[in-house]
């Protein structure tokens, strides 16, 4: 208990003491004293905690912060009141889930060859292969990009396959959804479509239903009768997604999820719930683009960083099944500042295409600019530039720009984008039939990279006559037909072989 005056000091005795509770009150420790003090019954009674818990990654404080201490993001704390719930008020379903039983590794029988097809190809590359069962999928992407259109299609393939599916809504009514299937020109007789975001209903229709997938739009619509704050809170997500992977695991459904962003693109609620989920996809893609990314940021089924690439329509989303051709296809020619590189996505190679503007400034010092490659990236190989090429791009301008919207991100397209700056700055033209990659450190070496084969292959099958690539990976490279392979150790051999 804690340490209280007793109300009766004595002389030669200390003032204070700890008091023992009893059922009606409490009583002095004291030897001497042994008063006992009545409790009154509204001290007794307990009261519901109060907490603020940040929305962004679930940490919690007994006051209001401005700025969380965690996450270092501002004004996301929200009041959030915890209690028991009552009886009647838990999250229970009807569904009967397996009994707990351990099992011996060498009892359990593999089913990574047990892939149900999505029918939409290059989901199904995201994926690992198909769809595993028992897997917790979760999508996220920005408002409008084609979350809800991605899961509607595959809906009426899977049940045009003969696969049952219940299509949970909490933003959008039957009616809605309807009208949205007939604009893309879906015939999905056998979907199901249920509005609703109470969990203990959603979790009685499964029981009822057994749908072989489900899919639930979205998840910070659900919420839980057992937790009291609002549906999209961080209690609410995380018990309603720890609801879901129960029902995935113990009964072998596949559950898709989607949710929202926030501002920097990262999926709304906290950082648990993409640890509770197996697969995490985000979609990327510009409105001012056709074409849409879906990215597996984590997938315990597959390879990690996977892409698919869409095209969006007034039909929907469709394939795309050579993505180096969209990229490539507006392509200038003749034109000083643009080359083409090869990136890795995953296990999927791309030709992508960089371009690069030079231009004198008009203020003191020269502006960076990049979109589609990292600015801080490229403040540091304009600086190599400087200092190992002697080119003076101090008092220039230079814009860096990934043509199409797409992000790169790996160290391989360094050369690229040295090649497209000095293109611009001395106004000449790389060839067209040109392509390269590598990676370039501070003393202006050429390093090698990952999966070169894969590459150049690549490079090959669109046509491409010449390939700089650095040296450490040219070996084994030389018995492509059809294209001339260059290996370089610095800058200095990357100029000469441009210029």
């Amino acid at each position: 208990m804690a340490d209280k005056w007793c109300g009766e000091p004595l002389t030669g005795f200390p003032h204070r003491f700890y008091f023992r509770s009893t059922r009606d009150g409490r009583t002095c420790s004291r030897q001497v004293c042994r008063k006992w003090y009545p409790v009154p019954s509204t001290t007794m009674a307990k009261q519901p905690a109060t907490i603020f818990v940040c929305q962004n990654c679930g940490a919690q404080s007994r006051k209001w912060l401005g700025q969380c201490a965690d996450c270092g993001e501002w004004n996301t704390f929200a009041e959030e009141r915890f209690r028991p719930a009552a009886a009647g008020k838990r999250a229970a379903s009807s569904i009967n889930y397996r009994p707990a039983e351990a099992f011996s590794y060498t009892s359990i029988e593999s089913d990574e060859d047990e892939r149900t097809a999505s029918g939409i190809d290059e989901f199904d590359r995201v994926l690992g292969g198909g769809i595993v069962a028992g897997s917790l999928v979760l999508i996220g992407g920005a408002p409008g990009i084609g979350k809800s259109t991605l899961v509607l299609q595959m809906a009426e393939r899977l049940v045009s396959g003969g696969i049952s599916v219940l299509y949970v809504s909490g933003e959008e009514s039957e009616r809605q959804i309807k009208l949205r299937g007939a604009r893309l020109g879906l015939k999905a007789d056998g979907l199901f479509i249920m509005p609703e975001t109470n969990l203990v209903a959603i979790l009685d229709e499964i029981a009822r239903m057994r749908p072989n997938v489900v899919i639930v739009d979205s998840i910070q619509t659900v919420f839980s009768p057992a937790i009291e704050s609002a549906p999209g809170s961080v209690s609410q997500v995380r018990e309603v997604a720890s609801q879901l992977m129960m029902l995935a695991k113990q009964t072998g459904t596949p559950v898709f999820l989607t949710g929202h962003v926030t501002k920097d693109g990262s999926i709304a609620g906290p950082k648990t719930l993409e640890h509770i989920v197996d697969t995490v996809i985000y979609f990327e893609g510009d409105r001012h683009h056709n074409h849409r990314i879906i990215r597996a940021t984590k997938n315990r089924f597959g390879a990690a960083n996977e892409i698919g690439v869409f095209e969006m329509t007034g039909t929907g989303l469709i394939a795309v099944g050579n993505p180096s051709e969209l990229f490539l296809q507006e392509r200038p020619e003749n034109a000083t500042g643009s080359v083409v590189t090869v990136c890795m996505e995953g296990t999927r190679p791309m030709l992508v295409e960089i371009q690069a503007l030079a231009s004198g400034t008009k203020f003191g010092s020269g502006r960076r600019m990049t979109q589609g490659f990292d600015h801080n990236r490229t403040s540091l190989l304009i600086a190599v530039m400087e200092k190992r090429l002697g080119m003076q791009l101090a008092s220039d301008d230079v814009f860096v720009n990934v043509a199409g919207g797409f992000e790169v991100d790996e160290p391989a397209a360094d050369l690229g984008v040295i090649a497209a700056v000095a293109s611009s700055f001395r106004n000449l033209v790389i060839p067209p039939e040109t392509a390269l990659f590598g990676e370039v450190g501070l003393t202006g070496e050429v390093r090698g990279v990952l999966q070169a084969q894969t590459r150049a292959r690549e490079a090959q099958t669109l046509g491409f006559k010449k390939l700089i690539i650095p040296e450490s990976n040219r070996k084994g490279l030389e018995k492509l037909l059809g294209i001339r392979i260059v290996g370089i150790r610095d800058l200095d051999q990357l100029m000469d072989e441009l210029f």
